[in-house]
C-alpha cells in the first residue's frame, strides 16, 4: 500500500484533541485479510490496528462501516471475519447474517 493516510485532528473533551485516521477502503481491506480466518474478530480490533499502524489515536468508525458495506458488495476482502452475524449491522452486508455464518464456517 503506497497511499498516504488521512489523519485529522478533532476535539475530545474540553481541552484535549485526538488524531483520527480516515482510512481508505484498501486500508480496511488489507486489515480484513490479516484477520484470522474462520474466527470472528471485532470491528474495533480493525480500527485499533489501523490507528496504531498509521500513528493515530483512533480510526473513524463510520468510515470503516461504510467501507465494510462496500467491500461486501465488491467481494474484495473477507468482511465476514469482523461482522458479527447476530448484530443489526450484519443485515447491511450483501447476503446478510446467513452469508457471514456460511463464510465463517467454510473457513474453519
Amino acid at each position: 500500500m503506497n497511499e498516504l493516510p488521512v489523519i485529522k485532528t478533532r476535539r475530545k473533551g474540553r481541552s484535549l484533541t485526538q488524531s483520527m485516521l480516515i482510512p481508505s477502503e484498501e486500508m480496511v481491506a488489507e486489515a480484513l485479510r490479516a484477520a484470522p480466518p474462520g474466527e470472528l474478530s471485532d470491528i474495533g480490533w480493525i480500527r485499533q490496528a489501523l490507528a496504531r499502524e498509521h500513528g493515530a489515536d483512533a480510526c473513524c468508525p463510520v468510515t470503516v462501516q461504510r467501507h465494510l458495506v462496500q467491500i461486501s458488495q465488491d467481494g474484495t476482502a473477507p468482511f465476514w471475519r469482523v461482522v458479527d452475524p447476530d448484530r443489526p449491522f450484519a443485515r447491511r452486508m450483501v447476503g446478510g447474517p446467513e452469508r457471514i455464518r456460511q463464510q465463517l464456517a467454510a473457513e474453519k
